[in-house]
């Protein structure tokens, strides 16, 4: 049997300490998996003291993870600390300037960094892979890089943040608001330290930006994606966007146009009775569409300590079976810059609306809609008691353009009180 191949995990939170619990439990059935023994040479973490559930006494400890990057009985880095600069920027760059592999679940440092580090991954030899950066537990990179490596893909598209789909589906089925929801998933320890990165949608669209660079063969171009968190998304939208048979979810979508590539992360409205709208709690789902194969769908748990590290070993098993692929599945060098676009292509929209309660206040919204060029599908004026009428109206399929253009029409009519809520329609 070959050598085994020699670890240094850098990173021993909950992720970390699950790939050492399944190196633990699952030597043998890896190692005949694999062809040859997987053994951690070395870890590193800030506290060794602290419990992390598995047995640590027999390891050998870096303090520092870039002198773990550089130690000679590494064959290759698990880089588990997270964060797009500092000590696992440096420990990455440190293990692929060596010629060693490198396997990461940090989404943030291949979406700010990606190209630059799959360029020296290749010129050194080496192999850079991050199956676990995207949707947890569910297999989407090696299905974009190997299973549908004969497609042309059409659309990406999908639930990427487990807290922000709680957060959704909890309001729903509770009825409850918001501000409530989020403090629970707070308390749960479903948010990062800085919650806007999920609630705002900045963690789902690093790897949305990262399966577009896949997935159409260009640079990863996080900047150019269109984010829009959930924070505006109230539970009068949950309630009307049920009662007209929708869910509102986070999602994202990437496709190639003749414009560029378009990439937007924000809540939407989809059909209830999709596979999408019926994803419950902090579940993931992505869509993706191939010319020969249809549409595919892979749902699964997006976060925790067995999924992630499940992918981590996956990547980790690979590189020791000897199949070595480029980083975006094919040369850094061949990966185009891409053209960002903003989305265009038509779709139908949800607006809801705070009118003055006068004669003639809907009309001046028609009308500013109408001069848009958006056709109206469905509107409901509902009951009420305080001086502003809510209004709810459904459009036609229609650009975002127009909707904006609408939006700042009836603005300027005067009869707009606040800030309208503007969501897209998608139909998977």
């Amino acid at each position: 049997m070959p050598d085994p191949l020699r670890l240094g995990i850098a990173g021993l939170g909950t992720v970390g300490a699950g790939v050492v619990r399944i190196l633990q439990d699952h030597a043998a059935l890896i190692a005949g998996r694999a062809g040859r023994a997987v053994e951690i040479a070395a870890v590193s973490a800030r506290d060794r003291g602290r419990d992390r559930g598995v047995d640590l006494s027999g390891l050998v400890w870096e303090d520092d993870p870039v002198g773990l990057a550089r130690r000679d009985d590494v064959d290759l880095l698990v880089e588990l600390i997270g964060g797009d600069a500092g000590p696992a920027k440096v420990a990455v760059q440190t293990a692929l300037a060596a010629g060693k592999d490198v396997v990461t679940a940090n989404k943030a440092l291949l979406a700010v960094h990606g190209h630059s580090l799959a360029e020296q991954a290749e010129a050194r030899g080496a192999v850079l892979r991050f199956e676990a950066a995207v949707a947890g537990g569910i297999p989407v990179i090696k299905t974009l890089t190997e299973a549908l490596a004969g497609n042309e893909i059409r659309r990406v598209m999908g639930v990427m943040n487990g807290t922000c789909n709680y957060i959704l589906t909890r309001m729903e089925s509770a009825g409850l608001p918001y501000e409530t929801v989020f403090a629970e998933a707070q308390a749960l320890g479903y948010l990062e330290a800085d919650p806007t990165l999920d609630v705002g949608g900045i963690d789902a669209a690093h790897k949305l930006a990262l399966l577009a660079a896949i997935a159409f063969g260009t640079r990863v171009s996080f900047d150019a994606v269109e984010i829009e968190g959930i924070e505006r998304v109230s539970i009068d939208d949950i309630r009307h966007a049920g009662d007209m048979g929708f869910v509102i979810k986070l999602l994202g979508v990437a496709q190639q146009t003749g414009r560029g590539l378009e990439q937007r992360m924000a809540p939407c409205l989809v059909p209830a009775d999709s596979p999408l709208g019926q994803l419950p709690g902090a579940t993931n789902m992505v869509v993706i569409e191939g010319d020969a194969a249809g549409q595919i769908v892979l749902r699964g748990a997006g976060a925790g300590q067995g999924p992630t590290a499940s992918a981590v070993l996956s990547d980790i098993i690979e590189i020791a079976r000897g199949l070595r692929l480029p980083t975006f599945g094919q040369p850094a060098a061949g990966l185009a810059a891409p053209v960002a676009a903003r989305s265009a292509a038509p779709t139908p929209w949800y607006l809801r609306m705070l009118l003055v309660d006068k004669p003639g206040a809907l009309a001046k919204v028609a009308q500013a809609l109408g001069e848009a060029g958006v056709s109206i599908d469905r509107m409901r004026q509902y009951r009420h008691d305080e001086p502003h009428a809510p209004v709810l109206i459904v459009t036609h399929a229609t650009t975002r353009d127009a909707i904006r253009h609408a939006v700042e029409g009836a603005r300027a009519s005067g009869v707009l009180v606040g800030e309208p809520v503007t969501l897209a329609i998608e139909l998977p």
